[in-house]
């Protein structure tokens, strides 16, 4: 037979049930409720409950099939209009049958409904045969309990291969639960880095960014919280936690479970439980909900139930234990992410028990999807899925209300975190006070410096000055005596030197020679021997053409009469020209045929 996929939901005079039965006879079916039992049967489904509270048939109970859907929809009436049936999202307790409430732990129930009267007729000769336990699990003196409720033993002797990939205590079957507690506490110890902690403590934007995520619980706890004070009632979380198509997958392949806890059973699990949903609260902030290969390493190094298998005594023990683990596993390792850790695992408990079931059945699949850790799904999680859905929420809000009134500050732990931060504050400020100071007297070294320099700068700019003037004179006074002294030998070559024309013939004549140089004309006219006809002529042929060539200052060369002709004639002789450097220019006679150019000195008057 078939179990088909179901829903609950109920208002205040009826439980509606919705039966998705794809390919079934739907003109066969047959339905039967009485009091806490409701069973259906569709071939091949069959679907049999035991219901949170009574119903009743009075000829209000509907029934109807949509063919689209391939689902039926059965209204029952409540015997007690108004009756709020709690825990109809617990679908594994609801297919549990009633008859094995009673059972012995991990006693799996199949086809209990055939053997229901040989069990009532040999009640006590079963149950002591399900106090039996399968030869691997079998206890012996040597060996320790651990798992959920401490109900396992001689697990990790099948498992050694995959012992280290899982916990990280050694051959746990074989050790107290008291020596399991002083080797954690160990190494722990070794294991908190200072640096670390602080780096993270003073270094905290990306802290910061993870506490100001809001996973889901807070919408839920927020919404929760409004409706109960407009309200004035208490309301089951059902209405704010809804669990998905394959979280309820996940919950119908659990096989139906009764387990028998002694006080002390039940209060290591219920420490148990808080210590894993610390770990997990602690992993969907610091991923901001999203899963990665690092989640189920997380979970179980946080939480010592997995990791150590330890078995709590006080909840005040799991909170100082998980501050501890993260404060030297993980990658963020910060004080106020345990605090935030703690006050997320306070809502999951106050929206109830299915808020706590669909935190457990996440982690369920995040280790089932890690190769050794599925391990602690068989030891552990697959147990708390179990059993968490036939918790009386009353003893879940009795245990929120008691982790809500423990207290956890950082002298708790045992690391001496406070010392350590009043040490980093002492030295960082040391070290403000030392920069401070060294740029203080740096600024005034530099200062000292400048005022040196500037002082520097005008004594040699006054001495340059000085320098300068003085240079300045002797270089005129040198210039001028140069200037005389290279006139001197000019007008003594000149007198010297021979005429010699264009062909080459020398003329034993002097020569006239006229300079403009450095703004200042320079004319020296050398008294000639040609008669002054001769000279009419020339002073004519000066006025109608000639312009202007440069030429080396005091150059003293003989006259040279050429015959040349340019293209670019000079239309105005008697226009100066002179450089931008302000240099002298000769005067040069226009190219005409036989020009002539005279050299003169500037040390005789003119005739």
């Amino acid at each position: 037979m078939i179990t088909p996929a179901f829903e609950l939901t109920q208002d205040p005079d009826f439980l509606t049930v919705k039966i998705r039965v794809p390919y079934a006879r739907a003109s066969e079916f047959d339905i039967y409720f009485e009091g806490e039992d409701f069973k259906f049967y569709a071939k091949p489904y069959f679907l049999r409950l035991t219901l949170p509270g009574r119903i009743v048939e009075d000829g209000r109970e509907k029934a109807s099939y949509n063919t689209d859907e391939g689902t039926f929809t059965i209204q029952l009436p409540k015997e007690v209009p108004g009756q709020y049936f709690e825990g109809l999202d617990m679908l594994t307790s609801l297919l549990a049958p009633k008859k094995s409430r009673s059972a012995k732990p991990l006693v799996e129930e199949m086809d209990a409904s055939a053997s229901t009267e040989l069990c009532e007729e040999n009640e006590e000769e079963f149950d002591w045969e399900m106090e039996q336990i399968p030869f691997e699990e079998s206890p012996s003196p040597l060996q320790h309990p651990y798992g959920f409720g401490n109900l396992r033993s001689g697990v990790f002797q099948r498992l050694q291969d995959e012992l280290s990939d899982v916990i990280d205590l050694k051959d746990p079957d074989q050790t107290p639960a008291e020596e399991r507690r002083r080797r954690r506490l160990a190494a722990e110890a070794a294991k908190f880095e200072p640096d670390h902690y602080l780096a993270d403590f003073f270094e905290d934007e990306t802290i910061k960014h993870l506490l100001k995520y809001k996973p889901w619980w807070i919408d839920a706890h927020r919404k929760m919280t409004a409706l109960q004070g407009e309200s004035h009632q208490e309301h089951d979380s059902p209405a704010f936690v809804v669990f998905s198509e394959a979280e309820r997958e996940q919950m119908k392949k659990f096989t139906n479970k009764s387990y028998l806890l002694d006080k002390r059973s039940r209060r290591h699990a219920y420490l148990g439980l808080i210590d894993i949903l610390l770990a997990y609260c602690y992993e969907i902030r610091v991923n901001e909900g999203d899963k990665n290969v690092e989640s189920s390493w997380n979970i179980r190094k946080l939480s010592a139930t997995l990791c150590w298998l330890e078995s709590f005594s006080s909840i005040h023990d799991v909170l100082v234990s998980f501050g501890r683990r993260v404060l030297c596993y993980p990658l963020y390792r910060h004080f106020e992410l345990v605090t935030r850790a703690f006050s997320d695992t306070v809502m999951i408990l106050q929206l109830g028990k299915a808020a706590v079931l669909k935190c457990l059945l996440d982690i369920h699949k995040i280790f089932m999807e890690s190769d050794p850790a599925y391990i602690l799904n068989d030891l552990f999680i697959t147990d708390y899925c179990i059993w968490i859905q036939k918790v009386k929420s009353k003893k879940l809000a009795a245990l929120c209300e008691s982790l809500q009134k423990t207290t956890l500050i950082k002298s708790h732990v045992g690391l001496e975190l406070e010392e350590l931060e009043a040490a980093a504050v002492l030295v960082q400020e040391e070290e403000k006070a030392l920069k401070a100071a060294g740029t203080v007297s740096k600024q005034q070294l530099l200062c000292s410096e400048s005022e040196t320099s500037d002082s520097e700068e005008s004594s040699s700019t006054s001495s340059s000055e000085t320098e300068g003037s003085d240079s300045d004179e002797q270089e005129s006074s040198t210039s001028e005596d140069g200037e005389i002294n290279s006139l001197q030998g000019t007008l003594k070559e000149e007198r010297t030197a021979p005429l010699i024309d264009c062909n080459g013939l020398r003329q034993g004549t002097d020569t006239w020679a006229m300079e403009v140089g450095d703004g200042k004309s320079k004319v020296s006219l050398q008294s000639t021997t040609p008669p002054g006809k001769l000279v009419e002529e020339l002073e004519m042929q000066i006025q109608s053409a000639m312009r202007l060539s440069e030429q080396p200052e005091g150059l003293a060369t003989a006259g040279c009469i050429s015959q040349e002709q340019e293209e670019n004639p000079v239309p105005e002789p008697d226009r100066f020209s002179e450089d931008a450097a302000g240099k002298g220019n000769f005067l040069e006679v226009s190219p005409k045929p036989n020009p002539l150019l005279f050299l003169c000195s500037t040390n005789e008057d003119e005739d």
